[in-house]
């Protein structure tokens, strides 16, 4: 939402306190309004106001700023009138604060909605931002034609000065909108030439030193354009409202509020310019994305500085503020004429490059995006509500594409080249990554992130927010949890068992000891005595591999109550069966199957993997032995996850291990939006160990394994209720199959 086209934002800062900003924002307010005769509005919006524009005016307004953004009510002329004071010359007043004592605290948000609204009735808005840049005050700068610094001819307000200018560049506020106002000025002090050369920015006006008649204005509280308009210091004031309406403002427009395709076009993601026109050629922006990276380059040593962070969060903060300002006085330089909004897009754009991980930050910062799938510079996949779309945002080159995922993999230790060509790795915040490179990947690189969820995923969430289990499937793996059997997370790529495991896992007593072992580290569990175990690959020489075998084998010795194991994908699955039947009881783990029979022939076939001479019957008791449970995860045809089975293994029976299916998720079809409709059904078989739970206190109602009537029919993608049903006698289900068979 911007200004309306006919409304004149003017921002006004100070570098430092003291220079005289708020004094000159009440005389530029009512010189603009007695010049041009036109409706006038001065806003207070300074963070540490104590109500100085009241007293600079003689107000006593009874709302503010904060009564303006806690109204519910429409933005009429008629509403407005309440929260604007009237000064006796005709200028309108919206105060920070009433009194002292009070605090400006606005969302930004809401100012800015309501600050579109006040901007059809005035043709100036005149703004005292004060010293200090915060959310409130940026909502401002994002949409102001014109940024005035005052400062006074001192050494060391200059360097603050400098500092604030630096501080608007850093916000992208193009150089040509910020000129300087100086105050205080005299023969004896440094020339408002001096100044200009020294802060290579355009001096607007220069404000003649005359403390009677500031003095006097404050006494009487009567702005000194008024009490007295031909002084030189009131003439003075006419000269910079005259060089503001000549002209300069309109010019500034164009820059300061660019013509847009769409409102919300800043924060889609899928806004961004293509890499080339459609013939395989760069098309403007980006060469002048190269260009300018082409000369950061020149200017800084990133790689150096990148290598001197050494993790470091304020070298960090403060290598990207000096990055910014670089890249943001290139893009002044290389990119004239360009409309405010294309060169905020420039300018993050080449930083995020630069010092970040380029186009993917915008994919990273969207929590609708749960992966993304990188094929080359040219075509990057998100995967959103469980849908995949391909994205408009584009890498430059597979070269930076390669620089990016270089900067994933080092600080982490592991290395990408054409000796180990692909790698797994995490980003900061727990987002697994995958990246093969050339010559493997044949079209570019390839790097896949699965990002790490902000939001902590509990029970409740899988339950009434995402359907993926009923409330009674819910408190029955609760149980199961706390008793301490051995489960099993079956599912495909991407069906959710990491997550799963995640929420189950919180089921632990906090006075147990957990060992977690994965390749990489993703799963965060809430209790506090917990020992993360992540693997090693290989070095340069081909030594020091560690693999999750090595460290189910170590974590054995290390007294755990219960060993979790991210993925079983190797011969590992011998030495977690082995942890299950020694004691370990409560461990779990998660394989990759489509459905429970094929996760217990998953097993087996890993357990052949591990260069052991076993037996296949041997091995097939060892499953029948130590787990207790497996719980079956897929993804949809919606893109919804959903438990679709729930089974116990209740032993072996020959040479055949022997399940039953405690509960069920049946698709009925699909509504009119395509999403599916199912209900989850109780199967009517009572697990074999209830009976032992029975025997340690444990009451579980059996009513529980069995359907209960509801012609309630479930939410599309909600929790689904449980039918009632005749109770089914228990019965085993068995079925044979030839040793190595399918």
């Amino acid at each position: 939402m911007s200004i309306h086209p006919n409304c004149n934002v003017i921002a006004i800062v100070g570098g430092k306190g003291g220079v005289g900003k708020s004094v000159f924002a009440a005389n530029l307010s009512l010189t603009l309004l007695r010049e041009m005769r036109q409706q006038t509005l001065l806003i207070d919006l300074d963070s540490n106001s104590c109500g100085d524009q009241n007293v600079i005016l003689g107000l006593r307004p009874q709302k503010g700023i904060n009564d303006l953004c806690t109204s519910t009510a429409a933005m009429t002329e008629e509403n407005i009138k309440q929260f604007i004071s009237k000064h006796n010359s005709g200028l309108s007043f919206l105060p920070a604060v009433t009194s002292p004592d009070q605090t400006l605290d606005a969302s930004a948000e809401v100012f800015k909605k309501q600050l579109y609204s006040i901007s059809h009735y005035y043709k100036y808005i005149v703004v005292d931002l004060g010293t200090e840049i915060n959310d409130l005050q940026l909502s401002i700068l994002d949409h102001c034609n014109i940024v005035m610094v005052v400062t006074s001819p001192e050494v060391l307000v200059l360097n603050q000065t400098r500092k604030m200018i630096s501080q608007l560049s850093r916000f992208t506020i193009p150089s040509n909108m910020i000129h300087i106002v100086v105050n205080k000025a005299s023969r004896a002090a440094i020339s408002p030439q001096a100044i200009m050369n020294n802060l290579k920015r355009n001096v607007i006006g220069a404000i003649p030193q005359d403390d009677v008649s500031a003095f006097g204005a404050l006494q009487r509280a009567v702005p000194f354009v008024l009490s007295q308009p031909k002084a030189p210091i009131s003439g003075a004031y006419n000269d910079v409202a005259r060089n503001l309406t000549g002209g300069l403002l309109q010019k500034l427009k164009s820059v300061s509020r660019p013509k847009r395709t769409t409102e919300a076009s800043s924060s889609s993601v899928d806004n961004f310019d293509v890499v080339d026109d459609g013939k395989g050629r760069p098309d403007a922006m980006t060469l002048l994305k190269l260009q300018i990276h082409s000369q950061l380059i020149k200017e800084m040593d990133l790689k150096k500085d990148l290598t001197n962070m050494k993790g470091d969060k304020s070298k960090e903060k403060e290598l990207r503020n000096k990055t910014q300002q670089v890249i943001s006085n290139l893009t002044d330089r290389l990119a004239k004429g360009i409309s405010r909004e294309e060169r905020s897009q420039i300018i993050k754009q080449v930083l995020d490059e630069s010092l970040g991980l380029g186009p993917l930050e915008e994919l990273l910062e969207d929590k609708k995006v749960s992966e993304i799938m990188v094929n080359g510079a040219n075509q990057i996949y998100a995967e959103r509500g469980g849908k995949l779309v391909l994205s408009k945002v584009k890498f430059t080159s597979n070269l930076q594409l390669r620089n990016v995922i270089e900067r994933i993999v080092t600080p982490l230790g592991r290395r990408i080249d054409e000796k180990m060509p692909y790698v797994d790795a995490r980003l900061a915040d727990g987002s697994r990554v995958n990246a093969v490179i050339e010559p493997l990947a044949i079209d570019g690189p390839s790097l896949t992130i699965r990002k790490f969820p902000e939001e902590t995923i509990t029970i409740g969430h899988l339950v009434d927010q995402f359907g993926s289990m009923t409330q009674a499937m819910a408190d029955f793996l609760k149980i199961c949890v706390e008793q301490h059997l051995n489960i099993i997370i079956s599912g495909g790529t991407g069906s959710g068992k990491t997550t799963l495991l995640n929420v189950i896992s919180s089921f632990v007593q906090s006075n147990e000891r957990i060992i977690t072992v994965e390749d990489a580290a993703e799963l965060q569990l809430s209790q506090e005595h917990v020992v993360r175990l992540e693997t090693r690959p290989a070095n340069m020489e081909g030594t020091g591999e560690v693999t999750i075998r090595d460290l189910i084998k170590n974590s054995l010795r290390m007294r755990p109550d219960r060993v979790i194991v991210g993925e079983c994908r190797d011969g590992a699955a011998l030495d977690m069966l082995s942890a299950m039947n020694t004691g370990h009881d409560g461990s779990m783990t998660t394989v990759h199957a489509n459905n429970p029979r094929e996760a217990v022939a998953r097993l087996e076939t890993l357990c052949l993997m591990s260069g052991m001479d076993l037996p296949v019957k041997s091995i097939r008791d060892q499953i029948g032995g130590a787990v207790h449970l497996i719980i079956q995860i897929g993804r949809l045809s919606d893109g919804s996850r959903k438990i679709k089975s729930i089974t116990e293994v209740v032993g072996t029976q020959g040479d055949t291990i022997t399940l039953q299916e405690i509960f069920r998720f049946k698709e009925e079809g699909f509504d009119k939006n395509r999403k599916i409709i199912g209900q989850f059904q109780a199967m009517g078989l009572i697990p074999t160990f209830i009976e032992e739970f029975e025997k340690r206190g444990i009451k579980i109602p059996r009513s529980l394994f069995t359907t209960s009537s509801s012609t309630n029919k479930p939410k599309p993608g909600g929790p689904t209720p449980i039918k009632k049903s005749k109770v089914v006698r228990p019965r085993v289900m068995v079925k044979k199959k030839k040793v190595g068979g399918k």
